[in-house]
């Protein structure tokens, strides 16, 4: 069983920054897609950013490619997402999550889009004013 606990949210200008934090607890093994979704009210899910544990490899959604950053600090077992030059646009509860994949030699963070993220925290709200 996994446990994951995001922090980190919080009311920034736009054009500002904030970093969330997913700790994870539990077994994580080396091969395991890694998420960050955001939901707006009356919007669907959206994931922004994924993560193949396996080799490093990250995936990002259109709307946050280069204003984005997600990372992992395997020591810590605590998964980020960077977040700069926001906008209000990018206002949502974000979400961690994590799904365990069997993932080949060929795997990248982009066939994480495919999986069902079966694990995921309690979210972490982001407010953006214009």
């Amino acid at each position: 069983q996994v446990q994951l606990v995001e922090s980190g949210g919080g009311s920034v200008q736009a054009g500002g920054s904030l970093r969330l934090s997913c700790a994870a607890s539990g077994y994580i093994h080396s091969r395991y897609c890694m998420g960050w979704f955001r939901q707006a009210p009356g919007k669907e899910r959206e994931g922004v950013a994924h993560i193949y544990t396996g080799g490093g490899s990250t995936y990002y959604a259109d709307s946050v490619k280069g204003r984005f950053t997600i990372s992992q600090d395997n020591a810590k077992n605590t998964l980020y997402l960077q977040m700069n030059s926001l906008k209000p646009e990018d206002t949502a509860m974000y979400y961690c999550a994590a799904v365990p994949v069997n993932g080949a030699s060929w795997f990248r963070a982009g066939d994480c889009v495919f999986y069902e993220y079966n694990y995921w925290g309690q979210g972490t709200q982001v407010t953006v004013s214009s």
